[in-house]
């Protein structure tokens, strides 16, 4: 194999693992857009439930129960590291809040890394193109000299 098959195969080679990455990290920004979703069906569960009202609670593999809300002032969330705590259903709503403006910035930096991947993807991809143009020039002329040659 030649040095300018190896490059390419090398700059193949490159070009998959960046859009492997890239499909990683989408895959992140996908997870984080669910969660946020979650979390906004939390805080409008928080806003209009009341006191007395009757939701389902899931218990894992797809199995429900129903319930009354005993308490809808006092709302028991997760603060991080397995953790949680009973809030007051404002405040509740605070830290949900701020969790969903964690995710935004994860989602933003997540983007941006994905735009430079596809950035550097690209430029992959061009110098690619320009050596199997070089290297078909290159046999082109072998041929014509051959060519010449044999006359």
């Amino acid at each position: 194999m030649g040095g300018g098959q190896q490059q390419l195969q090398q700059l193949s080679q490159e070009l998959q693992a960046l859009d492997e990455e890239i499909e990683e990290l989408e895959a992140e920004i996908a997870d984080y857009r669910e969660e946020k979703a979650d979390i906004d069906d939390a805080v409008e569960a928080i806003e209009t439930l009341d006191t007395g009202a009757t939701v389902q609670v899931p218990l894992g593999g797809g199995a429900y129960l129903r319930a009354e809300v005993q308490d809808i002032d006092e709302v028991i969330v997760s603060l991080g590291g397995n953790y949680s705590a009973e809030q007051p259903q404002d405040d509740a709503i605070d830290v949900l809040r701020r969790k969903q403006e964690a995710l935004d910035e994860r989602i933003e930096e997540t983007e941006a890394e994905v735009d430079e991947l596809e950035t550097e993807s690209d430029e992959l991809e061009q110098q690619a193109q320009q050596m199997q143009q070089q290297m078909q020039q290159q046999q082109m002329q072998q041929m014509g000299q051959a060519q010449d040659d044999e006359e």
